[in-house]
């Protein structure tokens, strides 16, 4: 039977398949310390070995997943137990049934893992969150869809919080991954070589609008109107690698479209 020595260690005798598969088990004296974290084993009980003898063999605790009886899948060997660590399953024999049960017992209560519960005088990961944001100062963001595409503008609205610091009033948090790649209008010494009215397809609600469109040396770029001065979108002529006649037909609209392929790639 498993006992308690004088450092609080549980000892005792044990069968043990050392080499996998083999069906040999070999008598040897285990000792589980839980606080160094370790199931080992020797030939013999240290006390009775030379001084400075080696170990045979030692599970960290952190490795054994399960222990189990066996009797199942060894039903050749009495009272045969299991260990489940990493890639490899260990059998040992008890040398009876309750033996078997108190050594499953005492190593699964060894190799659990008992998280603390949190107490009312340690704050929470929400306060401690809240205090570290304290003097950071964060810029709020306006989120519109234009033309079928995502554009986050910065907004001069600012408060601020009982920490001082500033937030949007919605408490958006925005990632600079979100921003448009395009640039957002075309440079004012561009010379328009082409400018009228076409009708588009939206990026994601999949419905036509009609835009006006105007083309210089470096961007294409299209308006809600003629009206208009600042474009909806621009599309470096860069990032654009073919422009051809689009053959679909559609039910819905029955014009020709032109369709522009744009390279997702930076250049």
């Amino acid at each position: 039977m498993p006992y308690v020595d004088r450092q609080n260690r549980i000892c005792g005798f044990l069968d043990i398949e050392e080499n996998e598969n083999s069906g040999k088990f070999l008598r040897r004296y285990f000792i589980l310390d839980t606080r160094e974290d370790s199931f080992v084993w020797y030939m013999d009980n240290p006390q009775n070995l030379p001084s400075g003898s080696s170990r045979v063999g030692a599970i960290k605790l952190t490795y054994i997943s399960k222990v189990s009886d066996a009797t199942k899948l060894r039903p050749k060997a009495e009272f045969c137990f299991v260990m489940n660590a990493g890639m490899r399953k260990y059998f040992l024999q008890a040398n009876d049934q309750q033996d078997l049960v108190e050594w499953v017992n005492v190593l699964n209560k060894a190799i659990k893992i008992t998280v603390p519960k949190q107490s009312d005088s340690q704050p929470n990961s929400d306060n401690l969150s809240r205090q570290g944001d304290c003097g950071k100062k964060q810029v709020s963001y306006r989120t519109d869809i234009v033309g079928g595409v995502p554009i986050i503008t910065p907004t001069q609205k600012e408060e601020v919080n009982e920490c001082g610091e500033s937030f949007d009033r919605n408490n958006l948090k925005r990632s600079q991954s979100h921003l448009p790649y395009f640039t957002p209008k075309p440079p004012p010494d561009s010379t328009v070589i082409k400018a009228g009215y076409c009708v588009k397809q939206g990026a994601v609600m999949k419905n036509w609008k009609r835009r006006y469109f105007q083309l210089d040396e470096n961007t294409i770029g299209y308006f809600k109107s003629e009206l208009e001065k600042e474009p909806l979108r621009v599309i470096p002529l860069k990032e654009v690698h073919k422009v051809q006649e689009c053959k679909q037909r559609l039910i819905a609209l029955k014009r020709c479209t032109v369709g522009l392929k744009q390279s997702l790639a930076p250049s």
